[in-house]
């Protein structure tokens, strides 16, 4: 079997946190914590965003589920196949979320987490046994596609890659050779500066004017104005 990832370059090592938009953050903590057996973590005002709650529960001591609550009637009605995708086949807009997939550490967890999510009123099938993984599919409050998975062994990239799709992606043998093996990078002494605003990458949904004058802050100007660190448990001890 080969080698199927490189831990000596740095790169993200997993994901730490899905934020996933929601007009009821009781509804989903209810559904993450008792249906699932998650654990609230933190619930504070999301720090920057007026009038804005955000939710963390844990999946483990490095990786969560994450919710954003708007204000009241901020939230716009999903459409399905642009706001939300409805199911694990379906389509949605791009950069939107597909499908949520969670992970166990065996087939026999899949199997009793599956029994614990019928004996608590909802739908689930599965599982079903992919190659890679074995899979089980569900849908969660407002319409939240979701999938739990789980995979005995690492996916084996000769096995899994196939050359007609990635050559119908637009993916050379070259690029594919690239892609993967962590590619390394040396850092500079010197942080790397802000590149020319251009068309890439996106605005992340701000106006432009506000936009140039995020990119014109140094890297010790934005730690220092938007970092926020007390938590509000302690803050409130203190008051």
């Amino acid at each position: 079997m080969s080698q199927v990832g490189s831990d000596d370059v740095i790169h993200p090592n997993g994901v730490h946190h899905i934020a996933i938009t929601t007009a009821d953050m009781k509804k989903q903590i209810d559904f993450f914590c008792n249906v699932l057996g998650g654990e609230l973590r933190a619930l504070y005002w999301m720090h920057g965003s007026e009038g804005m709650f955000h939710g963390f529960i844990r999946m483990n001591d490095h990786s969560y589920i994450a919710f954003v609550q708007p204000p009241p009637g901020v939230v716009p009605e999903p459409v399905y196949g642009l706001s939300h995708a409805g199911g694990p086949r379906r389509i949605t807009a791009g950069g939107g979320l597909q499908h949520l997939a969670l992970n166990v550490d065996s087939l026999d967890d899949l199997k009793a987490l599956r029994d614990r999510i019928r004996s608590a009123g909802y739908n689930c099938w599965g599982p079903i046994d992919h190659g890679f993984c074995q899979s089980m599919y569900f849908s969660g409050p407002e319409n939240l596609s979701l999938e739990v998975a789980t995979s005995a062994v690492a996916i084996d990239r000769d096995l899994w890659i196939d050359p007609e799709v990635t050559a119908l992606v637009g993916l050379s043998e070259e690029d594919v050779e690239r892609v993967t093996h962590a590619q390394p990078f040396e850092q500079p002494k010197l942080p790397v500066p802000q590149p020319p605003r251009d068309d890439f990458p996106p605005y992340m949904g701000r106006p432009e004017e506000a936009y140039l004058r995020l990119l014109a802050k140094t890297d010790d100007e934005i730690w220092e104005s938007m970092s926020e660190t007390t938590p509000p448990g302690r803050a409130k001890a203190t008051v």
